[in-house]
């Protein structure tokens, strides 16, 4: 509507405009006409009254126009002749002198010099009487005869009106077009404008009462203009983003569910066992050494087994909300993966199960934290001696890529229902209950490797088969690097600062951070997880 208003304002007053200039020049070009046809006028009747008159002086001595020239203008042909041929207006002709009296000159008419002639002829098609009117005067006679002819044009027929009338016409009807054009575009631009608002709106309300599917039509995106189209593309990803924020908030939800209910089912298997041990303590056995003795050792590693249940949990915990700070050292890979490996020498001897290590000729030199990569290896070694047969093979590989490292843990051992491969990281996910061996850990021993891995940009993969269960985990040359993105909780060391593979693990906040027991130092009949 403000649009069309406007447009309205702007036609009204061009088109005032423009009749009133067209007017001013109509009246014009009627003055100059009349003009022209004043002059014609005066020479006619100026040749025509001099000749009546003869010798004698046209206007007297006293005042008086020649009887002769009265009687020619007064003759109805002359008078018709004037007023429709050469004036075609109202003419009126009075003759006089024009005396000088040092001021403006001025005119003095004869008593008997004035003449009035109406305008007899039909107008022509189109023709309309103007109340427009011209005088001149005009001197004549000879120098000793002279006078004055005072020649007054009024009342002509002109196509004034009537151009008037049909430019008028012609705008409005121009006026009316632009305007309906105007209603129709301005209509057009509204519902261009107003549709994706009102979807915009209604899809904002809708998220808003929750409906996190809302969305707005793509094929309104097309009609818009590019900014509201651009708006709308930001509300979908919007609302998609929030979607998925939405969802994963849900499933972290279900999963603090699940793994509380992991928790407690975890514990309460220890604290029942103390439980009955110190029942029996109390009640029957307690006067039996060798029973007490047997009872107080199971019950000693239960709380063995809940302290480095709690230590996990711990781990893991800070490891996911990035309360770890990783201690990036660009030392050589190899004494970590060695130290780590070494480590799990009494298990592997213990279970009868060959533990090899292939280390690289050169130094492999990426920027990594010593003791975190060392957990990593002695996660996957110490979950392979676990399910790897007496006589088996346990091998680690260490060996440099492209972009980076790769260590290689392969044995030899039971492999992995193809079904839970993509469940062995999940927290306290442990394999079939039909597999005893499978069954026994925490299930936090995969899930830990894990969240390390990511924290050094990394990779992990894993192959089994009923031949045994080969993992990968690739590290890139610097976790900083932009195409490896941003790594949560990385602190950067020189390497005059690096300590050796078996210092103390890394801090946070000055105070240790507990790391769960090696496979070597963990009491008898504990697994390092699932």
């Amino acid at each position: 509507m403000a649009v069309v208003a406007v447009i309205a304002l702007t036609l009204g007053l061009v088109t005032v405009l423009v009749i009133n200039r067209l007017d001013d020049y109509f009246t014009n070009q009627q003055v100059a006409d009349l003009r022209v046809r004043s002059s014609t006028v005066s020479v006619y009747v100026r040749g025509l009254v001099e000749e009546r008159a003869g010798a004698r002086p046209v206007v007297g001595a006293d005042g008086l126009v020649d009887p002769a020239v009265v009687a020619t203008m007064n003759d109805p042909v002359q008078r018709e002749l004037i007023a429709d041929r050469l004036g075609q207006a109202d003419v009126t002709i009075r003759f006089g002198f024009t005396q000088d009296d040092g001021q403006a000159p001025r005119f003095i008419a004869s008593p008997n010099g004035e003449y009035r002639m109406s305008l007899q002829a039909p107008p022509s098609t189109g023709q309309t009487r103007e109340p427009t009117a011209v005088t001149d005067y005009y001197g004549a006679g000879s120098v000793l005869q002279r006078y004055t002819l005072e020649i007054t044009l009024g009342n002509p027929y002109t196509y004034r009106a009537t151009a008037i009338a049909n430019l008028s016409g012609l705008l409005a009807a121009i006026a009316l077009l632009a305007l309906g054009l105007a209603v129709i575009v301005s209509a057009v631009l509204a519902r261009r404008f107003t549709t994706p608002l009102r979807q915009l709106t209604d899809a904002s309300r809708a998220l808003a009462e929750g409906n996190l599917a809302s969305r707005v039509p793509t094929t309104a995106l097309g009609a818009s203009s590019s900014e509201l189209g651009e708006l709308a593309l930001q509300f979908n990803t919007m609302a998609e983003r929030l979607a998925e924020s939405v969802e994963l908030s849900r499933r972290d939800r279900d999963r603090s569910r699940d793994f509380l209910a992991d928790v407690s089912h975890e514990f309460r298997t220890p604290l029942a066992a103390l439980r009955t041990f110190n029942q029996l303590l109390i009640e029957s056995v307690g006067d039996d050494p060798e029973a007490r003795a047997e009872f107080l050792e199971s019950s000693a590693g239960q709380i063995e087994r809940l302290d480095w249940l709690a230590q996990n949990l711990l781990e893991l915990s800070k490891l996911d909300s990035g309360l770890v700070l990783l201690d990036l050292r660009p030392d050589d890979l190899r004494a970590a993966v060695e130290s780590a490996v070494q480590q799990n020498d009494a298990v592997a001897a213990r279970r009868g199960v060959a533990l090899r290590v292939d280390l690289s000729a050169a130094p492999i030199r990426v920027r990594h934290d010593p003791p975190r990569v060392g957990q990593i290896v002695s996660n996957l070694v110490a979950n392979a001696l676990k399910f790897t047969p007496r006589g088996g093979t346990v091998s680690v590989t260490v060996a440099p890529t492209g972009d980076g490292a790769r260590i290689e843990v392969a044995d030899t051992g039971v492999g992995i229902e193809p079904a839970e491969l993509p469940h062995i990281f999940e927290r306290f996910y442990r394999g079939s209950r039909l597999n005893e061996v499978r069954s026994s850990g925490s299930g936090l021993g995969l899930a830990i490797v894990r969240s390390i891995v990511d924290m050094h940009a990394g990779s992990i993969s894993v192959e089994s088969g009923p031949g045994g269960t080969c993992f990968q985990v690739h590290l890139p040359n610097d976790p900083r690097h932009p195409e490896h993105g941003e790594s949560p909780g990385v602190a950067e060391t020189s390497p005059s600062e690096a300590p050796q593979v078996n210092a103390a693990p890394p801090t946070y906040s000055d105070r240790p951070l507990p790391i769960p027991p090696l496979a070597a130092e963990r009491p008898q009949g504990t697994n390092p997880d699932g």
